[in-house]
């Protein structure tokens, strides 16, 4: 069975691809190390908003309710966070 790669293991790799670098031939890798972190940040919030929008379903509330609190219409929204995860 093929190994499941996670996000701990990537950022991992991003680690040792930085530690890897000849200082000589880069500045210093704050700024990749922002952006993973960056990347990290909006990962964990796709996640945490996915959570809130399942989580308003299973109280109840409505697609059109949950299009106004997240600035798009119900349509939108069912489509990005209905389609497949709303029974």
């Amino acid at each position: 069975m093929p190994k499941t790669t996670t996000s701990t293991d990537h950022d991992q790799d991003i680690e040792a691809f930085i530690a890897s670098i000849d200082p000589a031939t880069m500045r210093d890798a704050t700024h990749l190390r922002a952006i993973s972190a960056a990347r990290r940040a909006v990962a964990d919030a796709e996640t945490e908003l996915r959570e809130a929008v399942a989580a308003a379903r299973a109280a109840g509330d409505s697609w059109t309710a949950i299009g106004v609190a997240l600035h798009t219409s119900k349509q939108n929204a069912y489509r990005k966070f209905g389609a497949r995860h709303d029974g």
